[in-house]
């Protein structure tokens, strides 16, 4: 399995009370799996993304990444596992305002690099994010600024970028949550494409039907516990 969780449980101080938001999560993901997270808001989805992704620690139980329990890495220590293997969509695109669509989809090349991952450096790098431009229809807007973008577009830069660094595993929090009904398809038909080809485990939370749907397994939350975890098809 590429991801195990044992026994998740991740509670936060509310008004000075402790508020349970996550209680005795076990799952595990298969290799090259396309899961997807429903249920309704506040019942831990996010929640449950930022801890299989190791962007947050939980309060009992582990979380073990491609092998590695995440419990046993500081914080510098899990940023650079993240950089080496994981890649991230979210819901408000988090592109670099200053850096052009190009630029953007190069920094998890360049950070990779930076640390001693062989991702390729000068010339190749940049052959490499503009092919992933063009494999999102965006070659021709390599050059632009995120606000020279519409939502659409900045999610498509997304989408290169979050495949820049061959990550294993990709994660991605309601990817078409701003978008239209009609970009949003075009955005789901894009992720899967991309996730098939490129052979990564892909684990998403959504509140989109179409979308989740799509997922060859959906693990349905409520109220901080796993409900249900079904199968859709091989």
């Amino acid at each position: 399995m590429i991801i195990v969780a044992r026994d998740l449980e991740q509670t936060y101080l509310s008004g000075g009370r402790p508020l349970t938001v996550l209680k005795d999560i076990n799952l595990e993901i298969e290799p090259q799996g396309f899961v997807a997270i429903v249920g309704p808001s506040g019942s831990g989805k996010t929640t449950l993304l930022g801890l299989l992704a190791g962007l947050d620690r939980p309060s009992k139980g582990s979380v073990i990444l491609d092998g590695q329990n995440l419990n046993l890495l500081n914080e510098d220590e899990r940023a650079r596992f993240r950089a080496a293997r994981v890649g991230f969509v979210f819901q408000t695109f988090q592109l670099i305002p200053t850096l052009t669509a190009l630029e953007n989809v190069l920094v998890p090349i360049e950070l990779k690099r930076s640390l001693g991952d062989g991702a390729p450096r000068g010339e190749a790098a940049e052959a490499k994010a503009l092919e992933l431009l063009e494999r999102v229809g965006l070659a021709e807007r390599a050059h632009h600024y995120p606000s020279q973008l519409s939502g659409g577009e900045q999610q498509r830069v997304s989408l290169a970028r979050a495949f820049a660094n061959d990550p294993k595993i990709l994660f991605a929090d309601e990817p078409t949550g701003n978008l239209d009904a009609d970009t949003g398809k075009g955005i789901i038909d894009l992720l899967v494409r991309l996730n098939e080809e490129m052979q990564t485990t892909l684990v998403l939370v959504t509140h989109d039907p179409e979308l989740a749907a799509r997922a060859r397994r959906i693990v349905r939350l409520a109220g901080g516990r796993i409900v249900s975890d079904s199968h859709t098809r091989p």
